[in-house]
């Protein structure tokens, strides 16, 4: 689930392996890319963490956002 908190939306992910979380940044690289709106993001084995904020806007959640957030979130089902 999607948490706003410090001017940022923020969510980690958690995947059986290393393997499993690349595959899941490279897809959400290419929605970014797609979007014109790129993540601030991390990954430590297993785990992908990710902030969204627009940067352009004062570094606050906007709707670009959210639209990022809903499709990550479909890349999961």
């Amino acid at each position: 689930m999607w948490k706003e908190e410090n001017n940022r939306l923020k969510r980690t992910f958690e995947f059986s392996d290393f393997q499993e979380a690349f595959a899941f940044m490279t897809r959400v690289a290419f929605l970014a890319e797609k979007q014109n709106h790129h993540p601030n993001w991390s990954n430590v084995y297993n785990t992908v963490e990710i902030e969204l904020s627009t940067h352009d806007a004062g570094d606050v959640v906007t709707d670009k956002d959210h639209r990022l957030a809903k499709a990550i979130d479909k890349l999961l089902k």
